[in-house]
């Protein structure tokens, strides 16, 4: 079987660690990440979301930085999504309050646990409407910082694949314009990148519930 990853970078090692000489692959770039410049500003009383690492990369180059002081009332609650997200975080030093596997599990969490707060979603241009879609529905205080820009480069690959593996919506937007699902094994990583993909494909799609890397790739070696 031969594997197609809509990834600028993926772990070599890792997948040699675990296809061995079952599977070959290769990979395409499916969207470009623009930095955008954003000036500072004060983030008191605010609580702080980041769905992405890119968001977190766009925060902390902008210069801004979270109050971690918990015996101030203005402190900010960093939220995330997913484990990668969380990592770096921590990298630039900082810890989180929750750290929830996808943006509706976030969601929902907040809305039944943190309604009172105001939150900041540092995020791409193309971000996902679910947090915006429920949480000011409940009256809770939320809007959007833009911190990057994703551009769909929309590829089109020649080479005949088996299956097809796909790690954003926007990732899935862009391949899907110029390039047929149908026939392949198409794997997935995470709740809504499944749900865009159903948007091109009646195809069954393998979702890696887990949201890394290591774990889709454990789901590929499973369903070969």
């Amino acid at each position: 079987m031969k594997v197609l990853f809509t990834k600028k970078k993926i772990d070599k090692k890792m997948i040699s660690e675990k296809f061995g000489s079952r599977f070959s692959y290769d990979r395409v770039d499916v969207i470009k990440i623009k930095p955008l410049q954003v000036e500072p500003f004060d983030l008191k009383n605010k609580s702080l979301i980041f769905t992405s690492v890119n968001a977190v990369d766009g925060f902390f180059a902008n210069g801004f930085r979270p109050n971690e002081d918990f015996t101030d009332k203005n402190y900010n609650k960093i939220y995330c999504v997913g484990q990668k997200t969380k990592k770096k975080v921590r990298e630039a030093g900082f810890g989180t309050f929750k750290v929830k596997k996808h943006a509706k599990d976030l969601s929902e969490f907040i809305i039944e646990n943190s309604g009172k707060e105001n939150f900041l979603h540092f995020c791409g241009n193309l971000a996902l409407d679910v947090l915006d879609k429920t949480l000011p529905l409940q009256n809770i205080s939320y809007r959007k910082v833009f911190i990057y820009e994703t551009e769909l480069l929309y590829p089109t690959v020649a080479q005949d694949f088996d299956a097809v593996a796909f790690f954003s919506p926007s990732g899935v937007r862009s391949f899907a314009k110029c390039n047929s699902l149908e026939g392949k094994k198409i794997y997935s990583l995470g709740y809504t990148t499944t749900q865009e993909l159903k948007k091109f494909t009646t195809n069954k799609i393998y979702t890696s519930r887990e949201s890394n890397f290591e774990d889709l790739l454990d789901l590929i070696n499973k369903n070969d």
